[in-house]
C-alpha cells in the first residue's frame, strides 16, 4: 500500500510538472504564398507573395495552433516532432489535424542566415502554404 501511495504521488507530481511548462506563443503574419502539385504530381511554382496581417497562436497548453484568418484555421497538435537544426535553419515540427480532421504537418522554421526570419509552413502533401511570421511582444 505504501508503494502505491508513493507511485501515485510521483505520478501526480510528474503530470503537474509537465503542465506547468506549457506556453502560448503569439505571432503575426506579414504575407503568405501557396505551392501546389499539378495533375501529374509535380510541384508547380510558388504563388506571388500576398500581404496578410493575421495573428497566429501556438498554445502548448491546449496542444493547438490557431491562425486567426477570416475563417479561423485550427490545428490540433497530435505529435510534437523533434527539433532539427542545421547551418541555415531551426525547424520546430508538429503533426496536426485541421478543422476538417485532415492530417497535415506544420513547421515553424527560423532562417538563421536571413536575420532569424521565421516562417510557418502548412504541408498537406499536395499543397504547401507558407506564412512569413514574426514574434508579437
Amino acid at each position: 500500500m505504501n508503494k502505491l501511495i508513493r507511485y501515485l504521488f510521483f505520478l501526480l507530481i510528474t503530470l503537474g510538472w509537465q503542465q506547468s511548462y506549457g506556453q502560448v506563443y503569439k505571432f503575426s503574419t506579414s504575407g503568405f504564398s501557396v505551392l501546389e502539385k499539378n495533375e501529374k504530381g509535380k510541384w508547380g511554382e510558388w504563388s506571388d507573395l500576398e500581404l496578410s496581417k493575421m495573428m497566429v497562436s501556438l498554445d502548448t497548453n491546449k496542444n493547438r495552433i490557431v491562425i486567426y484568418s477570416q475563417i479561423i484555421q485550427l490545428f490540433e497538435i497530435v505529435d510534437y516532432l523533434p527539433t532539427t537544426e542545421n547551418e541555415t535553419d531551426i525547424v520546430y515540427g508538429f503533426t496536426c489535424k485541421d478543422n476538417d480532421g485532415v492530417d497535415c504537418n506544420v513547421s515553424i522554421i527560423t532562417r538563421k542566415k536571413q536575420g532569424n526570419r521565421k516562417q510557418l509552413y502548412l504541408n498537406y502533401g499536395n499543397q504547401i502554404i507558407v506564412y512569413n511570421i514574426f514574434n508579437m511582444d
